[in-house]
This record gives structure tokens, C-alpha cells and sequence, in this order.
């Protein structure tokens, strides 16, 4: 965690993260601009799946595949350099569909990983590439994760699979052709086991990785006979923005970002022997957090930080001009995602905020006479749409820490071009997913739909956001709720004082970590914010740390580290005190609550009494439930009905512009247990959600405040809080 995943030659698939926001309140007309409203972007042509997505060469850069739907489904694809206009699928799911893939080295197979019960148990499949039949390498109800493909064992993956031990995945090589496995190595046992491992070019084990009680991992070393050897330790503070990515060609020494020793993750090579680490490239603002490696040697050859805007540095001159290149003749963010073996054929990618993400077919094989070639626009449908620059600023914290956040205005809102609106807007917060992720410059299709609708959108990354150095990563220990939440507070005041945002209509959305932060938003500062959203989010900390998966013990022990300890009593306390369920009675603004039905079962229990505390309370609220979901939306139609719910609450609470349901909920699964009447076709959905143990009384038969059950951690009750001062409100 704590870095963006490096892209390594033969590709890396690209992760898309849904989080929205939604919001509903009294409805009042927006400021019109002095000019004609913008067009509305649709829904679909913002949500919906790409056009094309995730390109990728072949080994030998004689094909490309890539995501595409069929059937109503992301499905691969397959087409020929030398015919781009006659591409052919081959995979034909009708489900959640596939995502996540690779090419083998063998040149004719695609190996592709799919959760298709949202349990996190990914099951490994291989496609043919010319079409046929898909077979499942891995068994069911076991998580498969691929950490080895070679070009000097074209025909095999190594993988880890949990099947005999759910917390310590064993090694495996699966043969592709037949499936047949053979273990490589069996993790655990009586010693502690690797969390992880790294294998060298030759798709040999060589590296494993062990949680350490502290919080901080263990780094070991293969050694000939099997037996494994303790090269250094990454220390708890380093943990996050520290890891390896690859060995050199020669086997000899490895490739890792590192931050110990210093404050921002540097690029460095490591001895395999000895240990020693040489900086190879490094940052005075920001952690080194992507890099090209040759697809021969495994050589680095550039290296990217990023604080305000991806920067990338050469690392020897026939990288510099490819950057040469690549400045020449792109305007947008450049990402090298795919590089053929002999080097000569990449996949670059390109977005801005202005500019809808493209793919490009890059020729260097006359180094004289570079060329690009479009391969696709990922969604043509905003090609000549108008969106919105995204600025970033950088905002001083209470305690001064700098806060790099990203701020898109409505169209029409920015007369001068100085990047603030000549009026105060309606605004909305909105916390990226991940705890210890980040916002960066780039396309986003959320600042996108809000800006069209209407409203400021400011994307803060608070402490505990990576990329920025360690000091303002671990600044979010233990501050769930606390200081990362008065961040939010602090970006939102700058936002006031600016005049960018109306104080009285100021929404906060998010999902994952988002969600939480709306719901301690509303709970916390009842007062800040006109309304909140908040997607798949945990409103209990202990429940949400015991609900941690089996094959993440060492995420269970870092989250004791990171967020609070339940198996103490201060560590009780905190989590109690931080817990938005723990205060819900406080909630006064109107709340969208929208939960998956495959999530744990203490979520959707805690979204149960939260509902409970508002209808009670008559607090307009929005309850959905989307059965067939887990923490984001994967579904096409889930997703869409899901946006549509939202622009609805939005223009309802900020008072911005709505695009009709139309055909929104079509095919969607979603149980709306509360306020289905608020949405138009929403009431087709509405459910009667199940009393909690405690019936609930009618709103209509009395007013009083719901006392809900006390949060319990492994059924022993947890002990009161001891509540913070909170922050003052604007």
C-alpha cells in the first residue's frame, strides 16, 4: 500500500475505483452563468464502460488486446498491428466480466484473474488468444494471485494460492497448456509465514516478505538450498512507501522504492548479497512512485514523482528522448502501460483533466522517426465535450502541514481565468476511497459529472495520503477521525475564504474510506455540511478491523498500528470516540446510505442503525442496497442507477442540474429500503428492510432519540468514548 502499482514492460492492468457522491436536501435554484449552460454530460458516457480500455501487447508486438463490452460485459479482445479495424473477443462473460489480465509469454494466451463473487478470492483463467475454449487454472473459493511470468519459462505462471492455508498462500507453477501445478513452496508452518514474494527474471523464488510484530516487514533472501536468509528490515514508519519491484537481468540485485533513511521513497538498487542499497533516482517533493524497466534487462530508465503533476526524469539518453517525444507531441499526463519484447512497440496512454483518457501505439523502432498512432479513445463520447481544468492548490492545515488538493470549478463559473469561480459555488468535499491512496492530476470523470451539474469539487489529500513522504503519511496514524478529518474541515474553510465555496451549501461525499469521512462529517461537524453520501463505508472501526479477511493477517496487524488496537482499552476508547456509529444520534443533514450485499455483515448491520437513528429521528435519508455488490460498483447497470441516485440528491440538496432517470435503472439489482419516493422510478425498487432485534418504532408514533446497541468487538462490548473537543465549524 501507500504507492501507485508499478508498471512493469509486459503491462499493468488498469484499476478502475468507483466512488461517488450523492446527497439530498431542500432544493434550490443555482447561480446561472452569464453565459449558456454547458451541455450535460450524460451519465453514461462518463460511468458507463470505455469504449475500449486497457490495451496491451503482445510478447512479440504482434497484437494488441484490450477491454471492451460484449454481450453487456467487459470482455477481451484481441486485434492484429497489421489489421486495427478487425478486432475479435475472446471471452464471452456475462457477468461481472473481466478486468484484470496479462499476456503469457507463450505469445498465443491470456491469463486474466476475476472475483466473481466479490469475496476477494480471484480465480485465474486462461484465454486463447486466437478465441476457444477459457479454462480456469485455479480452483474456486481460492485467492489466486499471479507474481511470476518469463520470457525463459514462456509456458508456465507462478502463482500464490490460500487453498491449504487462507492466512499464508503457498507458490505454485501452473502449467498453461494442462493446469498441472507444482509447489514451489509451502508458506508457514512453524514459523511465521512471507506475506508476499518477489521472483527474478528467470521465474525463480527469491525474495519473501514477513509482517514483523511491529508493524514493519522483514525482507529474506532465497538461498540455494532452500533455506532463507535475513537481508534487512523495513521498519514500521517505512512500511507503506517501501517495497521491491523487480531483479535485474543478472539476477544479482534487485530494484526497490525505499524511504528509510530518508523522508520520500527513493528508487534504489538493492545487492541481492548483501544488502547494500544504492539511490538511483530520487525526489525533493514527492516519493518516486512509477518507473520504466527494460523489457531485457530489467534496467531502469526513467522514474516519475509526483506532487502537484506527474514529473518524470531519464535515467540514460534514449529515455530522455522518448520523454522528448512524448512532450512534443502530447499535452496530457503520458503513461508507458505495455512494451513488446524486443522493445521496439509500447502502449502509451494520455488524459488530462480536459482531455478523456486515448491509447497510443508508439513505434520506436527507427529512433530517427518515432511515431504515434491512435489506437482508441477510451470514451469518444467526451471527445468534444466541455469539460473543466482541474487546478491544484496547496492548503495549510491547522497545524500547518500542506495540504496538495485539486479544485474544478463549473463551466461558465471562471470568467478571468484565475482559477476561482467570480462567485462563491455550491461545493462538494470529496475524499478519495483509500485511507493511505491519493488524488493526482488528471481526467476524472467524478469532478467531471459535478462540475457539469454545477458545484466546486475539491479533492483533498489529507494526512495519511501517499506520495508526499512518510512524515505526511504517518501524520495519519491513529487519526481516523481526527486530525485526517479536521483536514477536510481546514480544506473546506480555505475553500470559504476564497470564495469559492457557499458556506450553506456544502455536500460530502465518498466511498471506502470517502464514505467514512461523510459519515464522521455528519456526526462530527454536524454543522459544516448541507447533506452527505457515503458508499460501502464502515461507521464502526472495531468491526471494521475484525472483519478483516484471513489471507490479510499482516493488513489486521498494520490497521492495530494505523487506525487503533481493539485488544486494549485506550485502543477501545479511540476506535469508540472515532466511530461515526458511536454518535449517529447526531446526524441533521440528509444522509444517502448505500451498502453492497456481499459486504461484511457488520456493515450492513451498522448502515442498519444508522438508518433506524434518522427515520426515527425524521432526518431524510436515502437507504440502498445493492445485493449483488461489495465495495464498489462493478456492475454496469448497478453502477448507472447508483449516479442517477445521485445527481438526483445533489440537485436536491445543492441545487445544481439533474439529467432525467431515464433508462437508469435498467437491469440494476438495488433494494431501496428508505426514501424511494424522493427519486423518480426509484419507488419500482423500494423494499421493507428486515427490524433490527429492538423493533423499531414508528416515526409517526413518537420523536424520540433511537439508543443503539453498544458496538461489541468479538461480542465483548467496547468501553464509552471519552469524546474529543472537536474542531470548530465554519
Amino acid at each position: 500500500m501507500g504507492t501507485e502499482a508499478i508498471r512493469l514492460w509486459a503491462g499493468a492492468a488498469l484499476a478502475v475505483s468507483l466512488a461517488g457522491g450523492l446527497a439530498a436536501c431542500g432544493k434550490q435554484a443555482a447561480q446561472a452563468p452569464a453565459s449558456a449552460p454547458a451541455p450535460l454530460l450524460a451519465r453514461a458516457d462518463l460511468f458507463g464502460e470505455p469504449a475500449r480500455d486497457n490495451a496491451q501487447l503482445s510478447p512479440l508486438g504482434d497484437r494488441v488486446a484490450f477491454v471492451a463490452l460484449k454481450d453487456g460485459a467487459p470482455n477481451l479482445w484481441v486485434v492484429s498491428v497489421a489489421a486495427m479495424d478487425q478486432p475479435v473477443a475472446v471471452t464471452a462473460d456475462h457477468d461481472v466480466g473481466v478486468r484484470d489480465y496479462r499476456w503469457a509469454f507463450d505469445n498465443s494466451t491470456l491469463l486474466y484473474l476475476q472475483d466473481a463473487q466479490g469475496d476477494g478470492n480471484e480465480r485465474l483463467f486462461a484465454a486463447p488468444a486466437a478465441g476457444g475454449e477459457v479454462r480456469a487454472l485455479t480452483p474456486e473459493n481460492v485467492r489466486a494471485q499471479v507474481i511470476g511470468l518469463s520470457p525463459s519459462d514462456p509456458n508456465d505462471v507462478v502463482v500464490t494460492l490460500n487453498q491449504r492455508d487462507t492466512a499464508w498462500p503457498d507458490v505454485y507453477r501452473i502449467n498453461i497448456a494442462t493446469g498441472q501445478k507444482t509447489l514451489l513452496y509451502r508458506n508457514g508452518g512453524a514459523t511465521a509465514g512471507f506475506a508476499s514474494f518477489v521472483l527474478d527474471r528467470s521465474n525463480t523464488l527469491r525474495l519473501g516478505l514477513r509482517p514483523t510484530s511491529d508493524g514493519g516487514e522483514e525482507v529474506f533472501a532465497r538461498q540455494p538450498d532452500g533455506t532463507w536468509r535475513s537481508l534487512f528490515v523495513i521498519p514500521f514508519e517505512d512500511a507503506m512507501a517501501s517495497r521491491p519491484i523487480a531483479f535485474d537481468a543478472d539476477g544479482r540485485s534487485f530494484l526497490m522504492l525505499d524511504s528509510t533513511g530518508r523522508d520520500r521513497a527513493a528508487l534504489v538498487r538493492v545487492d541481492a548479497m548483501s544488502g547494500v542499497k544504492t539511490v538511483l533516482g530520487e525526489s525533493q517533493r514527492a516519493d518516486v512512485v512509477d518507473v520504466w524497466l527494460n523489457p531485457n534487462t530489467g534496467a531502469p530508465e526513467a522514474y516519475a514523482a509526483d506532487y502537484l503533476r506527474p514529473e518524470w526524469r531519464a535515467l540514460d539518453a534514449d529515455a530522455q528522448a522518448d520523454l522528448d517525444y512524448f512532450d512534443q507531441q502530447l499535452d496530457g499526463r503520458v503513461t508507458v502501460v505495455s512494451r513488446s519484447a524486443d522493445d521496439q512497440r509500447w502502449i502509451v496512454v494520455e488524459d488530462s483533466p480536459t482531455t478523456p483518457t486515448r491509447s497510443y501505439l508508439y513505434d520506436r523502432s527507427d529512433r530517427a522517426n518515432r511515431r504515434l498512432t491512435m489506437l482508441f479513445r477510451h470514451r469518444p463520447a467526451l471527445e468534444n465535450a466541455t469539460l473543466q481544468p482541474m487546478t491544484p492548490v496547496e492548503i495549510e492545515a491547522r497545524d500547518g502541514l500542506t495540504l496538495v488538493s485539486y479544485l474544478t470549478l463549473p463551466p461558465g463559473s471562471d470568467a478571468n481565468g484565475d482559477a476561482r469561480p467570480e462567485t462563491p459555488q455550491p461545493l462538494v468535499i470529496a475524499p478519495h476511497a483509500d485511507a493511505w491512496g491519493r488524488d493526482s492530476y488528471g481526467f476524472n470523470p467524478t469532478a467531471q459529472w459535478l462540475a457539469n451539474r454545477g458545484y466546486a469539487v475539491l479533492s483533498v489529500n489529507f494526512r495519511g495520503s501517499s506520495g508526499f513522504g512518510k512524515a505526511f503519511q504517518n501524520a495519519g496514524f491513529h487519526e481516523w477521525g481526527g486530525r485526517m478529518q479536521d483536514d477536510l474541515i481546514d480544506a473546506l474553510q480555505w475553500a470559504i475564504d476564497n470564495h469559492v465555496a457557499r458556506a450553506d451549501r456544502v455536500a460530502i461525499m465518498g466511498a471506502g474510506y470517502g464514505g467514512y469521512a461523510a459519515l464522521a462529517g455528519l456526526t462530527f461537524t454536524p454543522n459544516s455540511f448541507k447533506c452527505g453520501v457515503s458508499l460501502s463505508a464502515p461507521a464502526n472501526l472495531a468491526s471494521m478491523i475484525d472483519a478483516t479477511p484471513t489471507y490479510a493477517t499482516g493488513l489486521r496487524d498494520a490497521l492495530y498500528l494505523r487506525v487503533g488496537d481493539p485488544r486494549v482499552a485506550d485502543g477501545r476508547v479511540l476506535l469508540r470516540d472515532r466511530s461515526p456509529i458511536s454518535r449517529v444520534n447526531q446526524i441533521q443533514s440528509p444522509l444517502l446510505l448505500t451498502t453492497g450485499g456481499r459486504a461484511a455483515a457488520s456493515l450492513r448491520g451498522e448502515s442498519d442503525q444508522i438508518a433506524q437513528s434518522l427515520v426515527t429521528r425524521r432526518t431524510p435519508l436515502i437507504y440502498l442496497n445493492y445485493p449483488d455488490e461489495n465495495a464498489t460498483m462493478t456492475r454496469l447497470a448497478n453502477r448507472l442507477s447508483y449516479y442517477a441516485v445521485a445527481e438526483q440528491f445533489l440537485g436536491d440538496c445543492l441545487g445544481g442540474r439533474v439529467e432525467p432517470v431515464g433508462t437508469a435503472f435498467q437491469g440494476a439489482n438495488v433494494q431501496a429500503y428508505e426514501g424511494a419516493s424522493r427519486v423518480p422510478g426509484l419507488s419500482a425498487f423500494a423494499r421493507t428492510r428486515a427490524q433490527p432485534a429492538a423493533a423499531r418504532q414508528s416515526a409517526d408514533e413518537t420523536t424520540e432519540e433511537v439508543v443503539l446497541p453498544t458496538p461489541t468487538l468479538n461480542g465483548v462490548p467496547m468501553e464509552a468514548p471519552k469524546l474529543r473537543e472537536l474542531s470548530p465549524t465554519p
